[in-house]
Order: C-alpha cells, then sequence, then structure tokens
C-alpha cells in the first residue's frame, strides 16, 4: 500500500490509476475514498493528490457490476463454497500472506452469496402487482413513453438514498443489475438509478470527514462536487443518449444477460466520462474546493485526538502517528537551539516561557501518541506494522524525555540566576561545546528518523562513537570544574560548581535518550 501511495504522488494519471486498482481489488470506493481522507489528514497525501486517487475510485468501485453481469449463473453455493475454502486458509495458514489472500477471497465469496440471495428473494416480488405497481413510480418514462424529467430527478433520489444507506455504490448498482436482468425495471430507470448511486456513495466520505481538520473536510467536498457535478453535466444528455445506445446496441431486445453487462457498461462510461471532463482542470478544481472551504482562523485540535485510528487502515493510522512523532522531533530540535541562546546569555522571559510551554505541548503529543498507538496495537497488525508501532511509542517516549532536560537545563540556570551566581567564561565555553555536540548528535537521529529506517543504518554508523566522545567530553569537563575546585580557585563559586554538574547530569541524560532514539529505530523490525 506504501508503494501504491508513493505511485499516487507521481503524476495524476498514477493518482487515478492507484485509486481504480485499489477500488477495483477491495471492491468499495468509499473504502478508499475513507483511507485517503486519513492521508490526506496525516498528510501523507496533498489534497491535489486525494482527488485524482478519489476520480480513479470512482472508475474501480465499477467491477463489482462487471462480475455480477459476467457471472450471472453463480449460485449461494459457489459464494458460500469460496468463502468457506478461504476461511480455511485464512484460520490455518501460518504464512501472513496466505491469511490475506484468504480473507480477499472469503470477502468475494460473501460478495456472491449475497447477491445471489438478492436476485433469488427477488424473483417472487416479480410476480407481484404491488412491488411492479411500486417500482413503476420511479420509471424515468411517463405514459406517453417519453423522458420525464421528474422522473429522472425520482431515480436519481432513490438511488442517492439507497447507496448512502447501504453505504456502497458497488451494492446497489448490483441490485440494480439483477432487477434489470429480471425485467423488474428497465434499463433507463437502471441507468439514471446509477447517477444517484455515484451521489449517494459519497456519504461515507463525510462521514471519516466528521471533527477532522480542514483538508479532510475537503477532500470529502471534493469526492460529493466530483459525482455531483457529473451528474448535472450528464443527466440532461441521458435522454439523447439512452434511446441512441438503443438504436446502435439494440438494448430493449437484449436477453436478461446483455442487460446486465448494459448497466454495467453506462456505470462505467458515466465515471470514464467524468474522469476525462475533470482531468484538465484537477488543479483548478482543487483551488476551488480550498476557497470553499477556507483554512481554519483558529488553531485545530492536534490530528489524533479527532481520529478513530480504528476506523482507518493500520498502515494509514501508524503513518498518522509517526507524523505526529516527526512533529516532537522538530521541536526538540527548537527546544535545544533555544536553550543555546540561554546559554549564550542573549535570553528573553518570552523565549524561557515558550521553553517550558513547548516541553508541556510535548508531554501532551506523547500522550496522545502512545494512546493512539495503544488502539491500533490491540488489533491483528501485520508484523512490519506492529514492528513499526512499537518503534514510535520508544521514540515519542524519547523526544519527551529530552524536552523534559531541556526545560530541566532551564531551570538550573533560572536558579543560578536566582541565586546571583555566574558562569565562569571558561565555564560557559565548556556548556556551549558540550551542548552543541548534544545538539549535532540530536539533529542526526532525528534526520535518521525522518529518513525511515532504510538510511538509518547509513545515516546513524557513528551514533556509538558519537556518544561516546559526549560522555568523554562531560567527564572532562566534571573533572576541570573539581579540580579547579580543589585547586581553591578564587573565581570558582562552589555552589556554582554544584549547578555545573547537575547541568552536566542532564546532558548525559539527553545524550541517553537521543542514543536511544537511534536504537530504537535500529532495532525496528529485528
Amino acid at each position: 500500500m506504501r508503494r501504491l501511495v508513493a505511485a499516487a504522488t507521481t503524476n495524476r494519471f498514477a493518482g487515478i490509476l492507484t485509486g481504480a486498482v485499489v477500488t477495483g481489488i477491495i471492491q468499495a470506493s468509499a473504502v478508499t475514498t475513507v483511507m485517503v481522507v486519513g492521508m490526506v489528514t496525516s498528510g501523507i497525501m496533498t489534497l491535489l493528490q486525494a482527488i485524482n486517487v478519489i476520480i480513479g475510485a470512482n472508475i474501480g468501485t465499477t467491477v463489482t457490476a462487471w462480475l455480477v453481469a459476467i457471472f450471472p449463473t453463480l449460485n449461494a453455493s459457489f459464494g458460500l463454497g469460496l468463502a468457506g475454502v478461504s476461511a480455511l486458509v485464512y484460520l490455518f495458514a501460518k504464512h501472513e500472506n496466505w491469511k490475506y489472500w484468504g480473507l480477499i477471497f472469503l470477502g468475494l465469496g460473501l460478495i456472491f452469496y449475497g447477491l445471489d440471495l438478492v436476485k433469488t428473494n427477488m424473483e417472487p416480488f416479480s410476480a407481484t402487482d404491488g412491488f411492479k405497481n411500486a417500482l413503476q413510480a420511479f420509471d424515468v418514462r411517463d405514459a406517453f413513453g417519453s423522458f420525464s424529467p421528474w422522473g429522472m430527478l425520482k431515480c436519481i433520489l432513490v438511488g442517492a438514498v439507497a447507496t448512502a444507506l447501504i453505504q456502497s455504490s458497488s451494492a446497489t448498482t448490483a441490485i440494480a443489475v439483477v432487477l434489470v436482468t429480471q425485467r423488474m425495471i428497465t434499463f433507463d430507470t437502471a441507468a439514471t438509478l446509477v447517477l444517484g448511486m455515484n451521489i449517494g456513495t459519497t456519504v461515507t466520505t463525510w462521514l471519516a470527514a466528521i471533527g477532522a481538520p480542514t483538508n479532510a473536510r475537503r477532500a470529502a467536498l471534493a469526492h460529493t462536487l466530483f459525482n455531483l457535478i457529473g451528474v448535472l453535466i450528464m443527466a440532461p444528455f441521458f435522454p439523447l443518449v439512452l434511446p441512441i445506445a438503443d438504436r446502435t446496441l439494440g438494448i430493449s431486445t437484449m436477453d436478461p444477460n446483455g442487460l446486465g453487462f448494459a448497466v454495467a457498461g453506462i456505470h462505467t462510461a458515466f465515471n470514464c466520462v467524468n474522469t476525462l471532463l475533470f482531468l484538465p482542470f484537477t488543479t483548478q478544481f482543487a483551488r476551488l474546493i480550498s476557497w470553499i472551504i477556507p483554512d481554519s482562523k483558529i488553531h485545530e485540535l492536534p490530528r489524533l485526538t479527532v481520529l478513530n485510528p480504528l476506523k482507518l487502515a493500520p498502515v494509514v493510522a501508524v503513518e498518522q502517528a509517526r507524523k505526529e512523532v516527526e512533529h516532537m522531533s522538530h521541536r526538540c530540535e527548537s527546544l535545544l537551539d533555544d536553550f543555546r541562546k540561554v546559554l549564550l546569555g542573549t535570553s528573553t522571559p518570552e523565549l524561557e516561557n515558550n521553553i517550558f510551554h513547548a516541553e508541556e505541548e510535548l508531554d501532551v503529543l506523547q500522550h496522545e501518541v502512545s494512546e493512539f498507538l495503544g488502539v491500533i496495537m490491540t488489533t491483528n497488525l501485520p508484523s512490519d506494522v506492529a514492528n513499526r508501532a512499537r518503534m514510535l511509542l520508544r521514540v515519542a517516549d524519547e523526544y519527551e524525555s529530552v524536552s523534559d532536560e531541556a526545560a530541566a537545563l532551564l531551570k538550573q540556570f533560572i536558579r543560578m540566576r536566582k541565586s546571583n551566581m555566574k558562569l565562569s567564561e571558561r565555564g560557559r565555553n565548556d556548556l556551549l561545546s558540550l551542548h552543541d555536540m548534544c545538539r549535532d548528535f540530536a539533529a542526526t537521529v532525528s534526520e535518521a528518523f525522518r529518513q525511515g529506517k532504510q538510511h538509518a543504518v547509513d545515516l546513524l554508523a557513528h551514533m556509538h562513537p558519537d556518544a561516546a566522545g559526549i560522555s568523554a567530553r562531560v567527564k572532562e569537563i566534571r573533572k576541570a570544574q573539581m579540580t579547579r575546585m580543589s585547586d581553591h580557585d578564587p573565581t570558582i563559586d562552589p555552589l556554582c560548581v554544584v549547578v555545573v554538574l547537575d547541568v552536566l547530569n542532564i546532558y548525559r541524560r539527553l545524550k541517553e535518550d537521543c542514543l536511544n532514539i537511534g536504537e530504537a529505530m535500529l532495532d525496528e523490525g529485528r
């Protein structure tokens, strides 16, 4: 899935193809668009990339209708048999990939079983006058055989409402194929129902975007507008196009199987034509969406507090958490940069307050990441995703500790200031050199974290020697301070030496925190 997402970010055609392929495999555009909302929220995808994938998802969702049209004679026994064998594979296979293949075909078998139930149980209704009369109320043609605007509107509304309730345009389209093959509705009615189904399927995306940040709502609006505008453009042409298709292909005289192909074809044709219409204007479309839903003027809640991790694909949820930990890494580097100004004696009350505020913010972030990943890890995760989740838990905890060390350093210098203690020039330079070593070490492990485990080995090749160098420098400064105090250096304040020794202990802990971050990345997957 990560490879598919990477492909989707290259260009609009790759994005559309990704959406079509993923949706064709899982046979649910709603699932794809919900995943896209999660990716946009976590920052994995931009809005423009998400729009491309959503457009492709509308094409991929037509696969189910084609399956029903191509295999009309498949019965419940086949579906249950396929599901049963697949369930055995899932339960008893030792290899993880075989388990996933078992789940895929288990779902496919249940789709065939469910559609056969629909088809079989619809047959008694076909002989019922009341049911026939109810269906005729949604006919697109009037009593004189002409297309009725009101009839078309009713069909579009029925298709939209039914799909919104079921939350799957694939399922409602498959039901429309069953109805038309059993002559319960006309082809024209089934084709118009398809228009409404494309609108109704966008409801699921909005459900996923409730309470989510701005970009997630933009992705949901893009899905809705894309389908709605397509329906508004094409619906007026249906009274012209459908009769031409009838005369050309002889749809009205087709056998039931042929009608199934025709409905599947109109579903695919609608989404392909809609895609071609939007393809040249996706950038402008993204700008329109951003204009309709502008950036929030107030600070939005952290992303992890408003998303249910169980509603996201595991890899998307873990990537979301990784983005938050990456934010923690940037904040910690900024903290160390700010404290260097304190060492130099150029700090301000505002800067010091920002350091304490950032430490509190990172405490909250670490708690949110731990809670979020804790929920994810209660589910059945692939081994690589579980390893990454465990690594993120460790790294988030260590970054929170780094922020604690920065705040502890500041507290020691405030203590010195209140007691009118002053560092000698030599002592200040010693601490500055040590601070720069720790800052560079933190930057190295943070860059390795942001680059990912494939680059971590190279970036962290000198991690242990660097850590040993910091430890040696701490010992040198401690020894120098103790020597100067034992030599009764009049420029040395014994109480100040005690504070410096405390500061050295904090830097030692800071080094250990950064070392633990690097080791967590190198240990991932071992």
